[in-house]
């Protein structure tokens, strides 16, 4: 998941997109993982300055919400933990407020393996579209004729096995 995770910040930073990121009670669950790259990201590419403490399980904490709005978000890619709280709850908000939810199934994750499928299911049925980290990074580029195509293409091949180990251990059934 921190693989995938780290991929989509790259992706975020080549293709100039907001990273908005928020934690839950960092002191007892933990903060947010330095490998995923966060503090290399540009001022521009951090709205909230860093992560945002919040106590609600949405990140739909007001600095989040003004954030999109002052930006003009209308859409917004999903991934983090867990994935039957704070994950699942900001899709369904997010969705509430019309914006358009792409979750990133190789990002999320739970103690309860078991619940990242009802999850998704839930925020599938909610009107959420599932997709995965190389997924996502192609269809924000829309054509291969987008300016940073070579550049995300690279960092795609680099991270393939990432890709394939993520896929393999997140999503394939354990039967």
């Amino acid at each position: 998941m921190v693989l995938a995770s780290k991929k989509l910040v790259k992706g975020a930073q080549i293709l100039q997109i907001p990273v908005f990121v928020t934690e839950q009670n960092p002191k007892a669950l933990g903060s947010t993982v330095e490998e995923l790259g966060l503090k290399d990201l540009p001022k521009k590419l951090d709205p909230l300055d860093g992560p945002k403490l919040k106590t609600l399980f949405s990140m739909m904490i007001p600095e989040v919400a003004e954030g999109l709005t002052k930006k003009g978000i209308g859409s917004v890619v999903i991934f983090g933990i867990e994935s039957h709280v704070c994950v699942l709850q900001t899709a369904l908000d997010c969705i509430e407020r019309d914006l358009d939810v792409h979750v990133v199934a190789d990002a999320v994750s739970s103690c309860n393996a078991q619940e990242v499928p009802i999850a998704l299911d839930r925020i599938r049925h909610a009107g959420g579209k599932v997709t995965t980290s190389e997924s996502i990074l192609f269809q924000l580029m829309i054509d291969s004729s987008h300016p940073q195509f070579r550049t995300v293409s690279k960092l795609v091949k680099e991270e393939k096995e990432n890709t394939v180990k993520t896929l393999t251990k997140l999503l394939t059934p354990k039967l």
